[in-house]
């Protein structure tokens, strides 16, 4: 006969109640085999792969894909302007910047009216270039008058024609201070005086047509400068005596600016030319006799 056995109440247990430990599992004594197990079991789980990770595979989900650039887009394109400017040495960008202003003529004028004025320095710093291209055209050894010439000419020309563009950045009224007009006077005519001395009166027309000009600048800016102050600044910088000495060395031929000093009434000039004021009124010789700005008598006492 079956039994029945009545039902056993089921019990829940209370929310509250804390949750019952299992009984621990006894440690199996240490010994080799445990050790070897553990790192068997090791092995295994380090073999197993990242790929089949959920964890992993998760994160690969996780990441933003990567947008391909089309074909088209990456092709070669002409630099930007600042960097094409930095791969221009000076010779090419004045090239380039020739080039435009020749184009369009009124970026030249305003290059020209809005650039810095050169300083003697740096217009003779130009010229000592062409004086260097120049030297380096001339033939080594003996050479005849007309070979050397013919080597030397073109450079030689450039140079002529470089110190006659700059002369006329500094003579008045595009210079108004005479000290920095002789400053760059000084250094041209010592150019100049390097020019060679060819045996033929042809081949000297350069250097004789330079010291011609050379000249007539002297005696232009002397005579401006004479009239504002007597030249007194320029007898006491000591120009007379450096123009003498150029007139010396060109062997006379800057006589139209000797002539020039001798008109401005200098009186330290007087032992070098041979000419010279003697008006006691001029306007020199009063401030060297400390007489100039003195009270000026008027009426018959």
């Amino acid at each position: 006969m079956n039994v029945l056995l009545p039902p056993q109440p089921i019990f829940f247990p209370h929310q509250h109640e804390p949750s019952r430990l299992s009984p621990s599992r006894a440690t199996p004594p240490y010994n080799m085999s445990s050790r070897k197990r553990k790192a068997d079991e090791d092995n295994d789980e380090m073999s197993i792969s990242p790929r089949s990770s959920p964890t992993a595979t998760s994160r690969q989900l996780s990441r933003p894909t990567k947008k391909v650039r089309a074909a088209s887009d990456f092709a070669g394109r002409p630099l930007p302007l600042p960097r094409l400017l930095e791969t221009l040495d000076t010779t090419q960008l004045r090239t380039v910047l020739q080039t435009i202003c020749e184009r369009h003529p009124d970026i030249g004028h305003e290059i020209v009216t809005s650039a810095p004025r050169p300083s003697p320095a740096s217009a003779l710093q130009v010229l000592s270039e062409y004086q260097e291209k120049f030297k380096a055209a001339i033939p080594y050894g003996h050479s005849s008058s007309d070979y050397t010439y013919y080597r030397v000419k073109q450079p030689l020309i450039a140079l002529v024609d470089a110190i006659s563009d700059f002369t006329r950045q500094y003579l008045p009224p595009q210079e108004t201070q005479a000290n920095i007009s002789l400053q760059f006077l000084d250094g041209a005519t010592r150019l100049i005086h390097e020019l060679p001395n060819f045996d033929s009166t042809a081949y000297r027309h350069h250097k004789d047509g330079a010291y011609e000009e050379i000249a007539r600048a002297w005696a232009l800016v002397i005579t401006e400068a004479s009239k504002r102050g007597g030249g007194f600044a320029l007898h006491t910088g000591g120009w007379d005596r450096v123009l003498s000495q150029h007139n010396q060395q060109s062997g006379g031929k800057l006589e139209a600016a000797m002539n020039a000093v001798a008109q401005a009434g200098w009186s330290g000039s007087n032992s070098h030319s041979g000419h010279g004021s003697s008006d006691p009124n001029s306007i020199l010789n009063q401030l060297m006799n400390g007489t100039y700005g003195s009270p000026v008598r008027v009426g018959p006492w």
